[in-house]
C-alpha cells in the first residue's frame, strides 16, 4: 500500500511537471505576418515582367535571391509591375515586405 501511495504521487508530479512545461511553450497559431491577398503573376515568367498585387496595394520592398540564397534584386515597387528582364532563366526566392508584413514565393523565371 505504501508503495502505490509513493508511485501515485510520482505519477501525479510527473503529469503536473509535463503539463506546465508543454504550456509554457509559445504557441504559434494565428502569429502570421503574410501579405493579405498576395498575388504574382505570370509564375513561370517569359516576358521580363512580373505583376505584384496585394489587398492593401501600399509600396513593397521587393528581394530577389538565387537558390544558393544571394541576392539577386532588391527594389521598392511603388506600382504593380516590376522589370526582372535582367535575370537569367532559372528559379529565384521572392521576398517581399509591405508594411509590417513579409511573404516569400518561389519564382520561376524561363
Amino acid at each position: 500500500m505504501k508503495n502505490y501511495f509513493y508511485f501515485l504521487l510520482l505519477m501525479i508530479g510527473l503529469g503536473f511537471g509535463l503539463s506546465s512545461v508543454a504550456q509554457s511553450t509559445p504557441s504559434k497559431m494565428g502569429a502570421s505576418n503574410d501579405i493579405v491577398d498576395l498575388a504574382i503573376y505570370p509564375n513561370p515568367v517569359s516576358n521580363g515582367k512580373i505583376t505584384i498585387t496585394s489587398n492593401k496595394n501600399q509600396t513593397k520592398q521587393v528581394e530577389i535571391y538565387d537558390v544558393l540564397g544571394k541576392k539577386i534584386l532588391s527594389n521598392y515597387l511603388f506600382g504593380k509591375e516590376l522589370n526582372i528582364s535582367k535575370l537569367t532563366p532559372g528559379i529565384y526566392i521572392l521576398r517581399i515586405k509591405e508594411g509590417n508584413n513579409t511573404a516569400t514565393r518561389k519564382l520561376v523565371v524561363r
